[in-house]
């Protein structure tokens, strides 16, 4: 075996010092290809990272994987102790609402963007990724194999949207954006800016002009979930949102609840209440914006299993969307509750109860599952809010109501993230910022420590 390059140049004549030469060449070439192989590796570790590999990163590079993905600092006037706030530190909360009313808050406080700002900032893509803090990679193997489909409909606020789009955004899922065909061409236009900065986001290409408690609710979520089993994305559940919606748990939480559901589907599917049979005890149309019971009479429902009670947010199986869109059961109970008032609050509760539908539980009063014991939603009604000590199922709202819906506070959080649901609903920035910006902030950093 001849000698390496660098002892040929020095020409070593005696044998000791010729092996410790090729000793050295040796051990140099070895250090040199480990320090090629682990700069080469690293981006990959970063792109497709498990526990176990993100362990083996050094500390400087997890400083820069999350300097990469944390959200961009507040200026001092918005900045706000969220730590404090999630404790349920009543000082630090009652500071927080008289200090987001100040004019420094107002002044300095610039997460609300208009659609003009949106429109022209979405006009350089990488920019506007980059800016606003999107995730470029999976952040785990896991969350790379489990893909999630959205069906999101908004009609108003893009400056919401965008947020829950960022809070919820990972390459690997797949995003269906479905516009009220109400909503103003610039905030058409602004959604629509912000989905094509995405290969896996994408505008319903049929449009419903969405009436409160009519049936284009469910339309709006038919058509996402038509579009999205034609694309190729291998998505295993889809899960619905509306603007006003936030999550409460990071991708890869959801990911391990919904591993966990083994193929079921999780929303609320309970008895009927005598208060809401009226909904479906007569036919309903829409007149202009709103919706008005006739005096048509319904006939009874044409499915045994019965009218079951729930909600408008569900998560389903991709075996379930298959089935009730190719299914004449599905569909057929799909036709009866077109003409009733709220049809959302019934349809997915009842196609949820029926026999053959994939995950579904039996109609036995055993199964009836609560919003409560569900995962798709954390709501406060305002009509069931009081002490717990005394059998409420929930504390009082923080901020405020709308259609007895609570509308989120910074002083809500402590026990909003003590409960399982994947998502909250309602938040509004106008109502309290401080309740979106700390989830924000939560939801980065548990991202990033859950990686180590």
């Amino acid at each position: 075996m001849g000698c390496p390059l660098m002892c040929r140049l020095h020409a070593p004549r005696s044998p000791i010092r010729r092996w410790l030469c090729r000793w050295i060449a040796a051990v140099l070439l070895v250090t040199f290809m480990s320090i090629f192989l682990l700069l080469h590796s690293m981006p990959k570790m970063v792109q497709y990272s498990s526990k176990e590999a993100m362990n083996l990163l050094p500390s400087a590079a997890l400083r820069e994987l999350y300097s990469s993905i944390r959200l961009a600092p507040n200026k001092p006037a918005t900045t706000f102790n969220c730590s404090a706030i999630f404790d349920g530190d009543q000082e630090e909360i009652a500071l927080a609402k008289l200090r987001m009313r100040s004019e420094p808050f107002k002044r300095d406080d610039d997460s609300t963007l208009t659609e003009a700002e949106y429109t022209s900032a979405t006009a350089h893509c990488e920019t506007f990724k980059r800016d606003r803090r999107y995730f470029f990679a999976p952040l785990s193997l896991e969350e790379r194999d489990f893909p999630i489909a959205f069906s999101i409909v908004v009609h108003t606020r893009v400056d919401m949207f965008e947020r829950l789009l960022r809070s919820i955004y990972m390459p690997q899922n797949v995003y269906c954006i479905h516009v009220d065909e109400k909503s103003p061409d610039d905030f058409f236009h602004a959604v629509e800016g912000i989905a094509n900065c995405f290969d896996n986001v994408f505008l319903a290409s049929k449009r419903e002009a969405v009436v409160y408690a009519s049936w284009y609710r469910i339309q709006a979520d038919l058509n996402c979930m038509k579009e999205l089993l034609h694309r190729p994305d291998p998505w295993r559940y889809i899960l619905n949102l509306c603007g006003q919606d936030f999550p409460i748990k990071t991708n890869f939480e959801i990911v391990q609840q919904l591993k966990a559901l083994a193929g079921k589907n999780s929303l609320e599917s309970e008895s009927v209440s005598e208060a809401k049979k009226n909904r479906f005890a007569f036919s309903y149309k829409v007149v202009g914006t709103q919706i008005v019971k006739t005096d048509v009479s319904k006939s009874p429902a044409p499915f045994a299993s019965g009218v079951f009670s729930g909600s408008a947010y569900f998560i389903l199986s991709r075996a379930f969307v298959q089935h009730i869109l190719g299914n004449e059961v599905a569909r057929i109970a799909m036709d009866w509750f077109r003409d009733t008032y709220s049809p959302d609050e019934f349809l997915w509760a009842t196609l949820q109860r029926m026999p053959g539908i994939p995950g579904s539980d039996p109609p036995n009063s055993k199964y009836h599952v609560s919003d409560m014991k569900a995962v798709a939603r954390l709501v406060k009604w305002h009509y069931l809010e009081g002490d717990i000590q005394k059998g409420a199922p929930y504390p009082p709202c923080q901020g405020e109501h709308r259609r007895s819906v609570c509308v989120y506070g910074a002083g809500d959080l402590h026990w909003i993230i003590q409960n399982h649901h994947l998502f909250a609903n309602k938040f509004d920035t106008k109502v309290d910022p401080v309740a979106v910006q700390c989830l924000e902030e939560y939801l980065r950093h548990r991202a990033f420590y859950q990686l180590r």
